[in-house]
């Protein structure tokens, strides 16, 4: 009799250690499953975010492309100089249309890079000191097209829109090409 309770204990320890054993393993094997459906749910997430964001952050790319073009000089002398002017309206005029140009656009920055970002506000900020500099270096008096021949001269040596553009392009080319 003792020896058919150890027998029943035996086998009981023995079912019940299999039993754990087979728990944990059907365990781990939901655990997993359940890991792996949270994680593809993860990719699922972002790639959908990120076709709703990619078209967007592109428009934000060539809207900076666009300010940039804009505020450089050709485009800014010949946006700005109206005949008639003098020399310190054509002066406020070139540096308020820069800080325009840049205010409605400041909503650009979340979508590039923070270095991207700062590229092109010191270029903004170059731009509105070229205007300054060579504003400061001319009488009162002097004519309007000798600020804009003095902005283009100063332009020719040192484009400040030009780095901002090629980190841009940069940019461009790694994220999307």
């Amino acid at each position: 009799m003792q020896i058919s309770f150890i027998l029943v204990v035996a086998m009981l320890a023995t079912m019940a250690l299999a039993g754990g054993v087979f728990y944990l393993l059907v365990k781990r094997y939901f655990d997993n499953e359940q890991k792996e459906r949270l994680l593809q749910m993860k990719i699922d997430e972002r790639r959908e975010t990120l076709k709703a964001v990619t078209p967007i952050r592109l428009q934000a790319y060539e809207r900076m492309a666009l300010f940039l073009e804009r505020i450089s000089p050709d485009s800014l002398v010949l946006r700005c100089y109206q005949p008639g002017m003098d020399l310190k309206l054509l002066q406020g005029v070139m540096t308020k249309n820069i800080r325009d140009e840049w205010e409605h656009n400041l909503s650009q920055q979340v979508y590039l890079t923070p270095a991207t970002w700062a590229r092109i506000r010191e270029a903004k900020d170059e731009m509105v000191n070229l205007v300054n500099s060579s504003a400061v270096t001319l009488a009162d008096t002097d004519d309007p097209t000798r600020l804009a021949a003095s902005v283009f001269a100063s332009a020719a040596k040192h484009l400040p829109t030009d780095k901002a553009l090629e980190e841009l392009h940069k940019e461009i080319n790694e994220l999307f090409g």
